[in-house]
């Protein structure tokens, strides 16, 4: 038995060696290349860099217009997540407690939406909204944030919320808490570890997606720093070495957001998917 076992933990960690290399290849070569002349990288984008130049990055750090496109990508993130999270909280809660019968058809109907991808509403959404003239604006890209999202973060809440006991919410209305006081200071706390998956997740698809911002953001200076990183490549020429330091900047801040809250994102995970 303890050889069987001892085979098996050496399977599991060649595996999981593997794993890593197959998942931490595609970041280690763009970094290589970030520091490469953009004929190094179509003669050979394998090879180490014969030198160090940061100039890819000074040229990724002007042409993106590096720290506009940070504040907007994180004033759009940021936001985006806190009104996800609030409203769809919110709704979870009424859609549990509150037994009307048209509440499982709301449910339905959002659980359904998800079904529907959104290459399906491209051409009415960009024709619809561009006719209004709405488009190209922050607010509306986070407004658009907030109905994509909230279907799967409404049904994620509300499987949790079902599992708390009504019997905490009754006795804080006892002792005289209004219904709002019960869903911030007894129900919302509870909330933590599903809160913290929702926001994960959310913060890694808003902060990485490409495709809606590029139909909402058209001003040069609302663009978010993906839209910005798609710029280095034209139609005729592609600034690789630029493209792939742009690249690297963009990860840095995801990066640091794993690194501070690494415990937080581990532990809303593991509660979350255990409840």
């Amino acid at each position: 038995m303890r050889k069987k076992k001892r085979i098996a933990a050496i399977v599991l960690f060649i595996l999981s060696v593997v794993l890593f290399i197959l998942y931490f290849f595609p970041f280690i070569l763009v970094l290589m290349n970030s520091f490469k002349e953009r004929m190094d990288i179509v003669a050979n984008p394998l090879a180490l860099p014969s030198k160090l130049s940061f100039h890819n990055y000074i040229d990724a750090f002007e042409t993106m217009n590096f720290m506009s496109a940070l504040w907007n990508s994180l004033l759009v993130t940021v936001l985006s997540v806190v009104v996800i999270l609030v409203f769809s909280s919110l709704l979870a809660y009424f859609l549990v407690r509150w037994k009307w019968k048209m509440n499982g058809v709301i449910l339905m109907v959002l659980v359904a939406s998800m079904i529907v991808p959104f290459q399906a509403l491209m051409i009415p959404f960009v024709s619809i909204y561009g006719s209004l003239g709405i488009l190209n604006s922050k607010w509306m890209l986070i407004f658009c944030y907030l109905g994509f999202g909230l279907s799967l973060a409404t049904f994620m809440y509300h499987g949790f919320i079902k599992q708390i006991p009504v019997e905490l919410e009754e006795a804080a209305i006892i002792d005289g808490a209004s219904k709002f006081q019960v869903f911030t200071k007894v129900v919302l706390p509870m909330l933590k570890p599903i809160t913290s998956t929702i926001a994960i997740l959310d913060v890694l698809w808003i902060w990485n997606d490409f495709l809606l911002p590029s139909l909402v953001l058209v001003n040069e200076g609302s663009r978010t720093i993906p839209l910005s990183t798609f710029y280095f490549f034209g139609q005729y020429t592609s600034n690789y070495g630029a493209a792939m330091a742009g690249l690297t900047l963009a990860i840095i801040p995801v990066v640091i957001f794993f690194i501070l809250l690494q415990k937080q994102i581990i532990k809303g995970v593991i509660e979350g998917a255990i409840k």
